[in-house]
């Protein structure tokens, strides 16, 4: 009888797959012994796995190119990243060596870009689109890169008073895109999205604030959809809506050369993850040529921001089963060393699902399970996976503990979670490695950050200058710091 975990992973699934495969009863990511990196570094842990994203960055750029090829489209492809998904600069420093771009969406972002400036990564010629709703710091910021010589700077006009508010700040001629609001879909709260301006109002707005105004030169139009890029009747009307309000403004508007498609393309979440990326630009491409044909304008340069597609796929994070609690007759609870509240929010937040697998035991018999995290809150558990109702693990054993990763983690989850901060229940920040391929082609590995430590959490509280004793154990502070035996618990 087939009772191991391996069968039933072999049974649901294609399985090995790309990135996935096992060997002797322990799981290899990327070709990454994750039980060697685990029993180096330890559990809770956090890892990039930095190559990932310029492999994802160069597909998407092939198929890009295949399908201009295809259709003889004259327009050109730039790949911007979405920093929001992820600001950290090695993050910045792999997408960076594709020959790509940056696409922002707050003040601080625009530090960055003067960041990576000075050290040379990106330059003048660097597309930097700017989207958002902009207040006064992010208009002045924004202003100061365009008056330090960055013209290739395109802010995105959000709302109607934002070209005012840069016209006063920005020395001579700039250029500007315009973002289209976007109607979502019937399931959501609200009809229209709250970023951008109405499709009919975009002509009005163009003739009354830009085509007289001497120094603005309108570029750009935006299109983005909250649900992403997705083969769907909702997808390919939303899409002709937008192409339609472009030809009209490209009869009337000259400069207007570039139309941005913005992110949205999903990242692989199960192993039964199926989407043809590949179809889906051809299809892109081929409606944005054939709807200009008909209208007899120049096909425009196209523009993408994809943010979780770039870094999503590098990120995982690693947990041990430290018990299991018997709560009913049917209900099972591994607990793990750390709190999906904490570490992976989006769990929670938006009831998103992540590739989950162990990482040993493959070879051992399994059993229906819930996931519990540390935090005192109802709401810190996992309990099913994209394919179906549930999750299944190798059986727990209190002798052999069992390691557990989530995958494809990359985009997000540090900064909503607030990395380097407090964290719920003061459950500390896991360790973070950076994984990495040197010229050879050899892995190589690098502590990015420690496991926050209590004084790391109680100086953010303001505990100062105190002595305390914790478990009859004598803890001596001074202003800034707390010193505490590193093996207490958490």
């Amino acid at each position: 009888m087939n009772t191991k975990y391996i069968d039933l992973i072999n049974q649901t699934f294609d399985f090995p797959q790309e990135e996935f495969q096992v060997a002797k009863g322990e799981l290899q990511f990327h070709n990454i012994d994750l039980m060697a990196l685990t029993r180096q570094y330890g559990a809770p842990l956090k890892f990039t796995y930095l190559p990932q994203i310029s492999n994802n960055i160069n597909r998407a750029k092939s198929w890009f190119a295949n399908a201009i090829e295809k259709h003889n489209y004259k327009g050109k492809y730039n790949y911007c990243y979405c920093t929001k998904s992820s600001h950290f600069k090695h993050v910045l420093d792999e997408a960076l060596k594709n020959d790509i771009h940056i696409e922002t969406s707050s003040a601080f972002d625009i530090d960055i870009v003067e960041n990576l400036k000075a050290e040379g990564k990106i330059n003048d010629n660097t597309y930097v689109i700017s989207n958002g709703f902009k207040r006064a710091q992010y208009i002045t910021n924004i202003a100061r890169l365009i008056n330090d010589g960055h013209k290739n700077a395109i802010p995105i006009i959000d709302n109607y008073e934002e070209i005012d508010l840069l016209s006063q700040e920005i020395k001579g001629k700039f250029n500007v895109g315009i973002r289209i609001a976007s109607e979502e879909e019937p399931k959501f709260e609200f009809y229209t999205s709250r970023l951008g301006i109405g499709y009919k109002n975009i002509l009005p707005f163009y003739k009354n604030q830009i085509a007289n105004n001497k120094k603005v030169n309108l570029k750009m139009l935006h299109f983005f959809i909250n649900t992403g890029i997705r083969d769907n009747a909702y997808y390919w009307n939303e899409l002709l809506k937008c192409l339609k309000v472009y030809t009209s403004l490209k009869k009337i508007c000259p400069t207007l050369d570039s139309l941005n498609i913005g992110g949205g393309f999903p990242i692989k979440n199960s192993l039964a993850f199926e989407f043809d990326y590949e179809y889906m630009i051809d299809e892109i491409i081929n409606q944005i040529k054939l709807t200009c044909e008909e209208e007899d304008v120049d096909v425009p340069n196209i523009f993408t921001e994809f943010g979780s597609f770039t870094v999503g796929e590098s990120g995982g994070a690693i947990y041990e089963v430290l018990y299991q609690k018997q709560q009913n007759d049917r209900e099972k609870w591994n607990m793990i060393n750390s709190s999906f509240i904490t570490t992976l929010p989006d769990t929670w937040a938006i009831n998103k699902r992540f590739i989950l697998l162990p990482l040993n035991r493959w070879q051992d018999s399994y059993e229906r399970i819930l996931l519990g995290g540390l935090t005192c809150d109802s709401d810190d558990y996992y309990n099913s996976e994209q394919h179906m109702n549930a999750i299944y693990m190798p059986k727990y054993n209190k002798d052999k503990p069992l390691y557990i990763g989530f995958f494809n983690t990359g985009a997000y989850q540090e900064t909503i979670g607030g990395y380097g901060g407090l964290q719920h229940c003061l459950i500390p920040s896991p360790k973070h490695i950076l994984i990495d391929r040197d010229d050879e082609g050899n892995l190589t590995t690098k502590l990015f950050s420690e496991q926050q430590k209590s004084e790391d959490l109680l100086n953010i509280l303001g505990y100062k200058q105190s002595t305390t004793k914790i478990n009859n154990k004598k803890i001596e502070s001074t202003k800034n710091t707390v010193k505490i035996s590193e093996n207490d618990n958490y």
